[in-house]
């Protein structure tokens, strides 16, 4: 019972944001005008409209069940009148009523679907995504692998499935009271087959028993898919993650002669999932070998209890028919769980999925809310390190800064050896490391930029790639060509509207001339260069160089780089120095002249 109480609180809190929104949107209903109103005003209507459909349908239900029995009566009493009379005047009245109704149920709960999923989805993007959540939540430690399946696959299916459940379980609430009325005054003065006992609305406890006998066997058998389930979708994801990795990674692959290796860990990760395949297919076989069973026996149930009162003679064959319809009704609505066991598992694991994630992301937030590290604009020109320490996520101090500035118009080359914190400052800068403390001070609506060693390239067309993450319609073409001959890259100025995969059509060291472009159209006050030329030759590395501080000579470049040759074009070297505490501090360095 804790379990099931578990359950729908984690479904209320997954539901509940949609439908209390208050998020203004535009409905067009034609012929109408356009309205503005309330997200949740529209949502709560739709879903209305929708039960009160599901309402009407099971009231039709009922209607029908006295057409057919008045109809068999009319059959065994050879009415032939009264048989056509309610064949067109009761059965294709409410018959059509019942598919126009139908029709109209499944286009309001297809827009209410899209909708939800299209809110839903829209706020997991933007908590993904805002405060740089989706980058904290590599370091949160909560479960939430493959957050594209959960956004993508597991809101569509939540939704879907929310609903059809809800509707079906609204539905078989509906059909077991109105039916059970049926039942039950049909029922009335039955006794006992064989005995004179009785039983005041037999047939309704007959169907009561049967049911919670076969939903107990049911649970017991099929319990375990939910557990199967959710790891199904895991490794699918993982397996289709690592599909899609090596399609990234395909040059390295084959420059490494790594095929074999990838083929192994293909193999593993897709024996896991069809090892767990077989486990869902053994448990749903054992279900599928009593659900099977128990459909194939409950056609003739109702007709064996009810036989015994129709060969004595205390009803005709329409209240037999009827009867026996009307205990298939309650039956089959107390036996919702049954019909649905397959169903609930999946849904459960969706709902476990979404869940972890929430928690994944709230995780994540509440790191950047505890961290020690703040990043806050102020009146000066310098950009100011006060105080900061730098840590790892398990708690190990790398580097102190206690009093570094970094002066405006001043190009900066930090350098020292690989794990001595240099990126990890950059980061800080950045406002994106949450382990640590002390703060970074920045100039008063400056713009900064930050270029790290491998540049992230989105899908879609060359001038995307080269404007990101401004729109790509932000600079003309003229802007953009220019940019890129400046980065030495004249052969890709023909091709901006051209779609690609440019993350495996360019090789390293022209993304990194790429991501030069995005930063001369970008023009930042502060640019900070994380290695981000370290795949170039010295020449070009030089001429890139030469090229950003004549340029952009309002820019202040912050470098981190290895070569020495990167030396003659910085005003300033601090080197990252280790104590004897293991711990590294920035040291200023002998001034150099830069290059011209």
């Amino acid at each position: 019972m804790h379990g099931l109480k578990q359950a729908l609180l984690q479904i209320w809190r997954l539901a509940y944001p949609y439908y209390t929104t208050r998020e203004v949107t535009t409905v067009r209903l034609w012929p109408l005008p356009a309205v503005q109103m309330q997200e949740r005003w529209v949502a709560l209507t739709m879903a209305a409209l929708v039960i009160g459909i599901e309402f009407a349908q099971v009231a039709i239900n009922v209607r029908l069940s006295y057409f057919n029995r008045d109809w068999f009566n009319a059959i065994q009493g050879k009415d032939a009148t009264a048989f056509w009379s309610l064949l067109f005047s009761v059965f294709c009245l409410w018959a059509a009523v019942y598919v126009a109704s139908a029709i109209i149920q499944y286009v309001i709960q297809s827009f209410l679907r899209i909708r939800w999923r299209a809110w839903m989805t829209r706020h997991y993007v933007d908590r993904w995504l805002g405060n740089d959540t989706h980058y904290r939540m590599g370091f949160s430690g909560a479960q939430a692998d493959n957050p594209d399946q959960r956004i993508a696959d597991d809101i569509d299916q939540f939704t879907q499935t929310t609903q059809t459940l809800t509707i079906s379980f609204l539905s078989a609430v509906s059909n077991l009271v109105s039916f059970s009325v049926i039942l039950w005054n049909i029922s009335a003065a039955f006794t006992v087959p064989g005995t004179d006992w009785h039983v005041p609305g037999f047939l309704v406890w007959g169907a009561l028993i049967y049911s919670a006998l076969v939903t107990w066997i049911t649970h017991r058998i099929g319990r375990a898919l939910v557990g199967l389930n959710f790891q199904q979708q895991r490794r699918e994801a993982d397996f289709r993650f690592s599909l899609a990795r090596l399609r990234e990674y395909g040059e390295q692959v084959a420059l490494l002669g790594g095929a074999r290796a990838e083929k192994v860990a293909l193999a593993e990760r897709f024996g896991a999932l069809i090892q767990n395949f077989y486990a869902i297919v053994d448990r749903r076989k054992k279900l599928a070998a009593f659900t099977v069973s128990y459909q194939q026996v409950n056609v003739v149930i109702p007709y064996i209890l009810v036989a015994p009162y129709y060969f004595a003679g205390q009803i005709p064959l329409g209240v037999m028919t009827q009867t026996a319809g009307a205990f298939s009704r309650v039956e089959s609505t107390m036996s919702f769980f049954i019909t649905f066991y397959v169903t609930l598992a999946d849904y459960k694991a969706q709902v476990d999925r979404l869940t972890t994630f929430d928690a994944a992301m709230g995780r994540a937030d509440a790191l950047a809310a505890e961290s020690a590290l703040s990043v806050v604009p102020a009146g000066g020109a310098s950009l100011h390190l006060k105080g900061l320490a730098l840590d790892l996520p398990d708690g190990r101090r790398i580097a102190e800064a206690p009093d570094l500035a970094f002066r405006p118009g001043e190009t900066t080359l930090l350098t020292g050896p690989s794990g001595s914190g240099k990126s990890t400052l950059f980061r800080a800068i950045a406002g994106i490391w949450p382990f640590g403390e002390g703060s970074v001070t920045t100039p008063e609506g400056a713009r900064l930029m930050l270029l790290p060693q491998r540049p992230y390239l989105p899908m879609g067309t060359l001038r995307a790639a080269a404007t990101y993450p401004e729109p790509a319609g932000r600079h003309d073409d003229a802007a953009i060509r220019a940019a890129l001959e400046a980065a030495r890259l004249p052969h890709l100025a023909g091709r901006l509207d051209e779609e690609a995969p440019w993350a495996q059509a360019l090789s390293l060291g022209e993304q990194q001339r790429l991501a030069i472009a995005r930063a001369l159209l970008a023009r930042p006050d502060w640019l900070f260069l994380d290695e981000a030329t370290a795949a170039l030759d010295e020449p070009t590395e030089a001429a890139l160089y030469r090229m950003l501080r004549q340029e952009l000579p309002d820019t202040t470049l912050v470098s981190i780089g290895h070569r020495s040759t990167l030396t003659a074009f910085h005003d300033r070297r601090i080197d990252m120095t280790r104590r004897e505490d293991g711990r590294y501090v920035p040291t200023e360095l002998v001034a150099t002249v830069p290059a011209q």
